[in-house]
């Protein structure tokens, strides 16, 4: 599935994600801020549309982070990928710093948020179940329990992996309903259009009916009266007198 201007609306595959996460956190470890250039180059990378489905990912911060701090992280953010700091790359600023606007829109919402920090955390009670599962299996079979996931970066990254995945899911059921809603409004909208095309025609036909009753009517008595003659025309016919036949004298 391609997004719009050709960008995929998922990543290939886990290695995207992989690639992705380790990048990222190596320059925000780097640079808690970033620079205008990378911030921008972040937020529209290849598969951004994709990435950028999550708020907290977008802006660079934690869910449990206070309104203040969203406030903050929002307007230095925004300053740093505003179009005007970027005059040499504006039209890619325009669309990193639109990004940045919706994600902290969505995050003032108090439904959408709670909505949005639903996912991050139904992202992370799947990957401790499916820890748990696992060492489930690996103690049943004898193994050691020892898993990459025991490392809190390596959690940390499964849980981002997997709340990536969770938002797409959620995106593309949004799309097939609204494409669905679409397809019915348009039937909906044909239908009415033909109902209403039908109500005209039934006018037409009975302004038309009752415009021409009356020549119809003068045509009927014309055809009555016409008939009429010729009946009592043929009737008289029928009444004349028998010849009467001459006798012969002899």
């Amino acid at each position: 599935m391609a997004a719009a201007g050709g960008e995929p609306s998922q990543p290939a595959g886990d290695d995207l994600f992989q690639n992705f996460y380790t990048e990222v956190k190596q320059i925000e470890k780097r640079d808690s801020v970033l620079t205008s250039k990378q911030q921008i180059e972040r937020l529209l990378r290849p598969g951004s549309s994709y990435f950028n489905l999550n708020p907290f990912e977008v802006l660079q911060i934690d869910p449990d982070a206070k309104d203040d701090e969203l406030k903050k992280r929002f307007r230095a953010l925004s300053i740093l990928v505003h179009p005007d700091k970027n005059q040499d790359d504006q039209e890619r600023a325009q669309k990193a710093f639109e990004a940045v606007d919706k994600a902290y829109k969505l995050l003032l919402d108090p439904e959408q948020k709670k909505r949005i920090i639903d996912v991050v955390h139904a992202g992370q009670e799947y990957v401790e179940h499916m820890v748990k599962e696992k060492k489930k299996q690996l103690k049943k079979e004898g193994k050691p329990l020892d898993m990459e996931e025991d490392d809190p970066e390596m959690f940390k990254q499964a849980v981002y992996k997997q709340t990536m995945k969770l938002f797409a899911e959620l995106e593309i059921k949004r799309k097939e309903r609204e494409a669905k809603d679409m397809h019915e409004r348009k039937r909906a909208r044909e239908e009415e259009i033909e109902t209403a095309e039908k109500a005209k025609r039934d006018r037409e036909w009975q302004k038309n009916f009752e415009e021409t009753r009356d020549g119809r009517v003068d045509s009927w008595r014309n055809f009555q009266a016409k008939g009429k003659k010729t009946k009592e025309k043929k009737n008289r016919s029928f009444l004349k007198p028998p010849k009467v036949k001459m006798e012969q004298r002899e």
